[in-house]
């Protein structure tokens, strides 16, 4: 973070603000004007005319200070030897100024201060005069207690004010990182609704499409194939209730059943050859088991894959190919011919997505295209979980 000006840092003066400072300002004039105010009227009413003059127009520029700080305080404390009723703004215009932390113009205020001092000192009428060493010294504690007070207040101001940006940045930030963390835990729960239920839904749909094509079923085949449709929606509410049990638990993990892992690939190769699909798996691991991370991408990938072409190519064959080892990471390719006419099954082209997003987290990358009359999906996830 940039280190901040002083404008940025100086607290705005308000009236009661204004009030106090003129009423320390007055009290350090009458304390030094006022020893000699007597002696003015009687013996030098020139001094007293200059020192009342320039002493009322020290407090008009002295509302001046903040804009113009340094020029402001070199005027007023040049004043201060004609007239003791300004050194209460000019002392004001040293604090303002020394607020800023510039050290040629507090060194150079505050020699014009000591100076002006002592040469008030020597003009005015003093009824005793004390030795030159002994008021220049006091010159010199005042002016340098004066500008020490200046940037003691104006290190702490900046102080408050860099604590207080902090707290801001670091409120903004957080809000930020919550925002997004709820971004990431929708998608989630997004993309493992869709890829659990996708799945089931697409089953119902082609078996309730099967059976309203078929009318040559008697009414054992009929109950049998509502049975089916039956069973797979009860499968469907089962995976609705562990998806949304994300919801629920603090882990983020599913409260019903665990995921599905890189082992359950090959019940849901037989899932689908019983749905009546034509599946070839070719499994060259060679019996190296990936990490469960790295088996549940895979597992969601290969599911997203049959559930698109049971939509878009119901009866085709589809040949689904992993290989890979822990140098290469693991690809999936999975093909089939493309579909004739449109699916009667809705689709929202989500289910790609997410599948790029969920191997995008898993530090891989996914691509579909087409080859010839043939749709492939291709996906590479590194080994490492």
């Amino acid at each position: 973070m940039d280190e901040p000006t002083p404008e940025q840092y100086q607290p705005p003066l308000r009236w009661y603000s204004h009030a106090w400072r003129m009423a320390l300002c007055v009290a350090i004039s009458l304390s030094v004007w006022l020893p000699i105010a007597k002696t003015q009227i009687d013996r030098h009413p020139i001094l007293f005319t200059l020192d009342v003059g320039l002493g009322v127009l020290s407090y008009v520029l002295v509302f001046w200070r903040r804009r113009w700080p340094y020029p402001i305080a070199v005027l007023l404390g040049a004043l201060t030897v004609f007239s003791g009723i300004a050194a209460g703004p000019a002392t004001l215009a040293a604090v303002s100024l020394a607020v800023h932390r510039r050290l040629v113009p507090i060194v150079v205020v505050g020699l014009v201060g000591i100076v002006a001092g002592q040469g008030y000192y020597d003009i005015q009428p003093m009824a005793n005069q004390d030795p030159i060493w002994l008021t220049l010294a006091f010159g010199v504690v005042v002016t340098v207690a004066t500008m020490g007070w200046g940037m003691y207040i104006g290190s702490r101001r900046e102080l408050m004010w860099t604590l207080e940006n902090r707290a801001i940045r670091a409120e903004a930030e957080q809000e930020l990182r919550s925002e997004q963390a709820r971004g990431t835990e929708r998608s989630r729960i997004a993309r493992e609704m869709h890829d659990v239920l996708a799945h089931r839904i697409s089953q119902i749909s082609m078996h309730a499409g099967a059976l309203a094509y078929r009318s040559d079923l008697d009414a054992d085949s009929l109950r049998a194939g509502v049975g089916e449709i039956h069973d797979h929606a009860i499968e469907a509410l089962t995976d609705l209730r562990g998806v949304l049990g994300v919801l629920r638990d603090e882990d983020g993990r599913l409260t019903h059943q665990p995921q599905p892992t890189y082992c359950d690939l090959p019940d849901l190769v037989a899932e689908a050859h019983q749905l009546g699909m034509h599946v070839e798996f070719d499994d060259l691991l060679e019996g190296r088991t990936p990490p469960d991370a790295v088996g549940r991408t895979l597992y969601r990938i290969v599911q997203e894959g049959l559930t698109n072409a049971r939509k878009h190519a119901p009866g085709a064959l589809v040949t689904v190919e992993i290989s890979g080892d822990p140098d290469r990471g693991v690809d999936v390719v999975m093909r089939n011919p493309l579909g004739f006419g449109r699916t009667l099954a809705p689709t929202s082209g989500l289910g790609l997505v997410g599948l790029s997003e969920r191997t995008l987290l898993r530090g891989g990358r996914l691509e579909h295209r087409r080859e010839g009359s043939a749709f492939v999906l291709h996906a590479w996830i590194p080994w490492a979980p």
